[in-house]
């Protein structure tokens, strides 16, 4: 049995976030392809923990996310685990974008990014910048090539498909917070920033990929 405690959908370059229960699973759907999707995750009834990306790719050995990775804390405790995945990767290195660094990498001026976002997303929880950590981008490309170096404007367009989707089980209530990237100076969403759907699904009694109702949790 499933219960579809939350379903959302997301318009291009906004914020969006939500408490997503232990065992409960997040669904994010990247509706018509191509989407970055920047996320941040804290522990609910302490904030002060949060992911951290290097004890997340340590513990992966990958700097690549996909199913059965798990996302870690700073206090290297599971805070997500991806159960998951038609896209097949997602970014740990790259961070978000902001208005100071569109100015600084595109030479752009008064133009927000995802960091603007994550801050109307945390403040409703009493959080701010200083909680704003290093992010996982979903649906995100970010090769890195021979001699470690990145591509010119890191992001490279992403081979997600319209209705890729990746899930995440709670491993404890987490407060997870996401910016569906409004960047058109790179690649990150396609070049063309569009909707997400975001999920919350109670699935504790079932499989949330095998046996989602395609009537109610379908795309």
């Amino acid at each position: 049995m499933q219960l579809l405690v939350r379903d959302d959908l997301v318009a291009p370059g906004a914020p969006w976030s939500g408490v997503v229960r232990r065992g409960e699973t997040l669904r994010i759907i990247d509706l018509e392809g191509r989407q970055g999707v920047d996320f941040l995750c804290y522990n609910a009834a302490d904030p002060a923990e949060r992911y951290h990306a290097p004890n997340t790719i340590k513990k992966s050995a990958t700097l690549r996310l996909t199913r059965g990775h798990v996302l870690y804390s700073d206090r290297a405790r599971p805070l997500f685990t991806i159960i998951a995945d038609t896209c097949g990767f997602h970014d740990t290195i790259a961070g978000c974008c902001s208005e100071p660094s569109n100015a600084m990498l595109y030479g752009v001026t008064g133009v927000p990014g995802c960091r603007e976002n994550f801050l109307k997303a945390l403040a409703p929880h009493g959080l701010g910048w200083r909680d704003i950590v290093p992010n996982v981008n979903f649906f995100c490309h970010v090769p890195v090539r021979e001699e470690f170096l990145l591509a010119e404007r890191t992001f490279v367009d992403s081979p997600s498909a319209p209705g890729a989707r990746v899930d995440l089980r709670a491993e404890r209530d987490v407060l997870a917070v996401i910016s569906n990237c409004p960047q058109v100076n790179n690649m990150a969403a396609g070049g063309r920033p569009t909707p997400i759907r975001v999920r919350i699904i109670d699935c504790r009694q079932g499989d949330a990929w095998n046996d989602a109702d395609p009537k109610t949790l379908g795309n």
